[in-house]
C-alpha cells in the first residue's frame, strides 16, 4: 500500500473510533443520526460546493446511481449502528461491525473489482475471524442483549461492505470527488429523517440541548475520516484499504474498556489485537 494511503487510513481510524465514542454516549437519543447528519451538512457545505465547482457542476447518470446507492447504504449503516449501541456495549458492537465489514469487502473486491488476494491476505482473514469471536465472546453463553448487539453489529458490517464497494467504484472508476460522495449521504439522511424528527419536536428540542456536543463531534470527524478513506481508495486497492482502516477496532475497544468502563476487558482486547494482526497481514499483501 502506498505510504500516503496508509497515513490517510491511520488518521481515518483514529477519527472513526473517536466519533463512535461520541455516538455511544448518545445511544439513548432517538434522533441522533438526524442531529449529526444535519451538523455534517451545515459544516461541510462549503467544501462540497467547492468540489462540485471543480467538477464543473456536472454529474453523469452512473455517478447519480452511485450517489443514490451510497446515500441509502449509509442511512442503513447509521441506523443499524445506533440500534446496536442501544442494545450492547461499544467494545462489542464496534469490533463486530468493523471486523465483519472488511471481510465482506475483501470478498466483494475480489469478485466485483477483480482484485486477486494472496496467501498472506487469507491469513489476515482468519485472524480477523478469530478476533471477532473473541471480542464478541461467542464461545460463551450469551445474554439476550448480547445476541442483539452481535446481530446489529453484523448488519452494520454488511452495510459497511456494501458502501465500501460502491464508493470504491465511485471514486476509482467514476472519478467522483470523495467530498461529494460523503456529503450526498449526509444530505440524504437529513431529508429522509426530517419528517420523523419534526413529528417529535418536543423530544428533538430536548435532545438538541442534551446531545449537541457529541452531534458536533460526529458531524466533524465522521465526514473527515471517511473522506480520507475514499482518497486512499483512489491510490490503493479497495481490498487493502477496507481491512487496514479496521485498525480503529483497537482504539474503539480501548475506549469502551477504559473510558466507558465496559466489562470483559481482557478477552475483548485480545480479540481486538487479533483483528489488528489480521489487518496488518492484509495491508502488507502485495
Amino acid at each position: 500500500m502506498p505510504l500516503l494511503a496508509l497515513i490517510a487510513v491511520l488518521l481515518a481510524a483514529l477519527t472513526h473510533a473517536t466519533w463512535n465514542l461520541a455516538a455511544k454516549r448518545a445511544a439513548a437519543s432517538r434522533h441522533f443520526v438526524w442531529l449529526y447528519s444535519l451538523a455534517s451538512v451545515l459544516l461541510w457545505t462549503p467544501a462540497a460546493l467547492w468540489a462540485l465547482w471543480q467538477a464543473g457542476f456536472r454529474v453523469s447518470g452512473l455517478q447519480c446511481v452511485a450517489l443514490g446507492a451510497t446515500a441509502l447504504l449509509h442511512l442503513g449503516y447509521s441506523l443499524a449502528l445506533q440500534a446496536g449501541y442501544r442494545a450492547a456495549d461499544l467494545s462489542l458492537v464496534y469490533p463486530v461491525a468493523r471486523g465483519s465489514g472488511p471481510l465482506l469487502s475483501f470478498v466483494g473486491a475480489a469478485l466485483l473489482l477483480h482484485e486477486r488476494p494472496g496467501p498472506l491476505a487469507f491469513l489476515g482473514l482468519g485472524l480477523i475471524l478469530l478476533g471477532i469471536a473473541l471480542v464478541a465472546n461467542l464461545t460463551r453463553s450469551l445474554r439476550h442483549a448480547t445476541h442483539r448487539g452481535v446481530g446489529w453489529g453484523l448488519v452494520t458490517g454488511s452495510c459497511i461492505a456494501a458502501y465500501t464497494l460502491n464508493d470504491g467504484w465511485a471514486v476509482k472508476v467514476l472519478l467522483l470527488s470523495p467530498l461529494i460522495v460523503d456529503y450526498s449521504g449526509n444530505l440524504f439522511r437529513v431529508v429522509a429523517l426530517s419528517p420523523r424528527a419534526f413529528a417529535d419536536r418536543a423530544r428533538l428540542a430536548h435532545e438538541l440541548r442534551a446531545y449537541a456536543r457529541p452531534a458536533l463531534v460526529v458531524g466533524v470527524l465522521g465526514p473527515l475520516g471517511y473522506i480520507l478513506v475514499l482518497y486512499a481508495m483512489r491510490i490503493a486497492p479497495v481490498s487493502h484499504v477496507a481491512p487496514a482502516r479496521e485498525l480503529a477496532t483497537l482504539v474503539g475497544t480501548f475506549f469502551g474498556a477504559r473510558l466507558l468502563r465496559e466489562p470483559a476487558v481482557r478477552a475483548r482486547l485480545t480479540g481486538a489485537l487479533c483483528i489488528v494482526a489480521g489487518v496488518v497481514s492484509l495491508a502488507v499483501e502485495q
